[in-house]
């Protein structure tokens, strides 16, 4: 009795640190209006500090065009999945970023995005691609 809930135990500490890879994820919520369809999408980072500091940084005096986030975020999400599928010894870049081209996610989502890669190459020092912008927020 006593090897199997240790061996549960074991199963179940492996299950619940594997679950901790997804680091980024866009998702639609698909929420009908009685005026209007509309499909809304969310950002799902799963670190605790880079929402509190997006939410300490961010200034509407420091905005840029949407057309401006959603070309750095091509290239990075390019760099991202790259470094992802390219089975680094740094398994940072677990999962891939489901972000599509032709999709328009709004201002407010490539924003907080944009941001996200900066915190990750600027706050946590981890390199996603080279030569990129800095969002003047450090």
């Amino acid at each position: 009795m006593k090897q199997i809930i240790f061996w549960l135990a074991t199963i179940l500490f492996i299950v619940a640190c594997s679950t901790q890879k997804g680091v980024v994820k866009v998702k639609s919520n698909n929420e009908e209006s009685i005026v209007e369809d509309s499909l809304e999408y969310d950002l799902e980072t799963f670190d605790v500090k880079f929402e509190t500091w997006y939410l300490l940084h961010k200034s509407p005096a420091m905005y840029r065009s949407q057309q401006y986030y959603e070309n750095w975020n091509r290239q990075y999400v390019s760099a991202w999945n790259y470094n992802a599928m390219g089975g680094r010894r740094n398994s940072f870049f677990e999962p891939i970023i489901g972000y599509e081209y032709n999709v328009d996610y709004g201002f407010e989502l490539n924003h907080e995005l944009f941001h996200y890669f900066q915190y990750v190459e600027h706050v946590l020092k981890i390199q996603i691609m080279p030569g990129g912008p800095r969002a003047g927020l450090f």
